[in-house]
């Protein structure tokens, strides 16, 4: 499975986003992958997703498929996300 939280590091939740992504790292030892949705790269996947809010985490299976997606600044609990992190 893959995690993906796509945000604006230059942003009025720039701050939450850093700090739960530490928090992440912390407890799980795992680092979702970022994804800056100004780049082209992000463009595509957005459009592919449906990704229209920021920050927006999006659990995937190996085959690409969504399986869960939270979206808007109030952030998922580790433990909301940790079973898509572990099943790495």
């Amino acid at each position: 499975m893959r995690v993906v939280i796509v945000w604006r590091e230059a942003s009025d939740y720039g701050r939450s986003v850093r700090e739960w992504l530490h928090d992440v790292e912390v407890r799980m030892g795992y680092v979702p992958e970022t994804i800056n949705p100004d780049e082209p790269s992000g463009v595509s996947f957005c459009k592919a997703y449906d990704v229209v809010e920021y920050p927006s985490i999006l659990a995937l299976d190996s085959q690409g498929r969504l399986l869960q997606m939270w979206r808007g600044k109030q952030l998922p609990q580790i433990d909301d996300v940790a079973y898509y992190m572990i099943q790495q």
